[in-house]
């Protein structure tokens, strides 16, 4: 891809029984001075929504004095304190972060701020390293002890300035443990909500990072996919999410599921959070204000979408009022310029056969070496063998078969498992790659997800949505956009394009978000209105 500056996008638009002296982590979120009553002697600052305000908002407000990271950072820990306890979404907040927004406030006064995050609240998924807080993927097993270092894309948060508010809820092993899992629920935090509907599900495994999001209990959060658990839980939350291309966010420091398809990505409100956020992930120079070299000069605004060619992929299995939601969208699409053509691409069910063996395979030799650097037990052997041991770990489900599979699965070495990723790139990137030259797209659009089934322990997850896997299986990138609802329930717009596409497939959505404006509260939650922040 050409690379470009985007220094005008922002114009543009635990458990405390198990580890002795280890806190449990889900009280740890109403500890007094972390997520408890706000600390005296912070500035005020003019009131304004939380719900709606972008980074590049809050940045023109820090540079003309009339807001602090201090009271930023303040008004989502009192956010926390008052509505996590509603969707369980925030596992535990960092007693550091009001000392990281004094930094931040001490560089904004001497013109010296790293960037367009310097200052800005982020929550990170609970699978995600962090040197100074535990980081245990849901499970007991990792609660003792934080890891040694941070994942590269937190070093990155922090030379940028971000605000590290805490971490959030996840699926327990990012949804790859038992054959049926509740997604959302882990052995460490329990159920996350969705904050629309509290007895729905809120999609796995990014759930606590997008429900977070949903309530306003931050401004950016991160999330990780290896096929669908991004764009899933960002569509049924009704917030913005984005996979990046496989490769273009480190994943070191990440707990894994394979290597061929994890990454994590940005989530947010709005398009351009989410934009700003990648820029940071993926490497930009944090000392030059919105610098990155593969992003767009400008977010794409009203009126771009004119003689765009969008593809749209119906799934009718998710059913007729998800189907309904698509035509509506794609109605609003032609009224903004844009060609919307009906497509189907193939090679779908060959994929869906040969994905999850390769998973297997993948997991078995990369959970192995993940866990040798961490306390507790050394491979996944030891996993499954704690995991028998510890009745918490089976509260809401007791399987384990995807561990039980992946421990009997080929070596990656196995000639046959080669033979199955191969095939699985090749046909996956020909899904894609084959549609768009077919039709001449810009973009390939799909229903993210159908409306949130009700949260399930004995049944498990209702989650057969094909939209996420060609992109995810191939490497390419993926952006979910809220496109609209049934009833009280949020349905996203899944936009998919070809590798390195990122910055053209961020401009689309910020279009397409512009035109469908789906985005909206979840109704029954205490609004974050203009005294938010005061």
């Amino acid at each position: 891809m050409r690379k470009r500056s985007i220094a005008t996008l922002i114009g543009a638009l635990v458990a405390g029984s198990l580890c002795a002296g280890t806190p449990n982590p889900r009280a740890a979120a109403a500890e007094p001075g972390v997520g408890g009553p706000p600390q005296t002697g912070l500035p005020p600052s003019p009131g304004f929504d939380l719900d709606t305000v972008t980074i590049p908002e809050l940045q023109a407000r820090m540079a003309d004095g009339s807001l602090t990271s201090s009271a930023l950072t303040a008004a989502y820990l009192r956010r926390i304190k008052a509505v996590n306890p509603k969707i369980n979404a925030v596992l535990r907040t960092d007693p550091t972060a009001l000392d990281q927004a004094a930094s931040s406030d001490a560089r904004h006064r001497r013109g010296e701020i790293r960037g367009p995050l310097d200052g800005i609240p982020v929550l990170l998924k609970d699978n995600v390293d962090t040197r100074d807080m535990p980081t245990t993927a849901g499970s007991l097993a990792l609660a003792c002890s934080p890891p040694a270092h941070d994942a590269t894309l937190v070093s990155r948060l922090r030379e940028a300035g971000a605000v590290i508010l805490g971490k959030t809820n996840l699926s327990e092993w990012a949804n790859f443990r038992a054959a049926k899992p509740t997604s959302g629920w882990s052995a460490v935090g329990g159920q996350t909500r969705n904050p629309y509907v509290l007895d729905r599900n809120p999609c796995g495994s990014s759930a606590g990072s997008a429900a977070a999001l949903a309530a306003s209990l931050t401004q950016v959060a991160i999330g990780t996919e290896t096929d669908g658990s991004i764009v899933c839980p960002a569509g049924m939350n009704g917030v913005v999410g984005h996979k990046p291309s496989l490769g273009l966010v480190s994943r070191a420091g990440v707990v894994p599921i394979s290597a061929e398809q994890d990454t994590a990505g940005p989530m947010a409100r709005n398009v351009i959070d989410t934009a700003l956020t990648l820029a940071v992930l993926s490497g930009g120079d944090s000392s030059r204000p919105g610098h990155h070299p593969s992003l767009p000069d400008g977010l794409t605004h009203a009126g771009s979408l004119r003689g765009k060619r969008i593809g749209l992929w119906r799934l009718p299995s998710l059913g007729p009022e998800v189907d309904a939601v698509m035509t509506r969208t794609a109605e609003k699409l032609r009224h903004a310029g844009a060609v919307v053509v009906e497509v189907a691409p193939p090679y779908q069910k060959r994929l869906a056969e040969l994905e999850f063996p390769a998973l297997l395979s993948e997991f078995h030799r990369d959970i192995d070496t993940y866990l040798a650097t961490r306390q507790g037990p050394r491979n996944l052997a030891g996993l499954i063998a704690f995991n028998r041991s510890h009745p918490a770990e089976q509260t809401c489900f007791a399987g384990q078969e995807l561990f039980e599979r992946a421990l009997a699965s080929p070596s990656t070495s196995d000639p046959q498992y080669r033979a199955t990723r191969a095939q699985l790139k090749d046909l996956s990137r020909r899904s894609i790659d084959e549609t768009m030259a077919a039709h001449r797209l810009d973009a390939i659009a799909a229903p993210t997800n159908p409306p949130a089934w009700t949260t399930d322990c004995a049944r498990g997850d209702n989650d057969v949505i094909p939209s996420s896997t060609p992109a995810a299986v191939a490497g390419y990138p993926s952006l979910s956009v809220p496109a609209g609802s049934v009833n009280e329930l949020p349905v996203g717009l899944l936009l998919m394009a070809g590798y390195h596409q990122d910055a053209t497939l961020l401009s689309l959505g910020a279009a397409v978000e512009h035109q469908l404006r789906a985005w909206r509260r979840p109704r029954y939650l205490p609004s974050v209105g203009p005294d938010a922040t005061r």
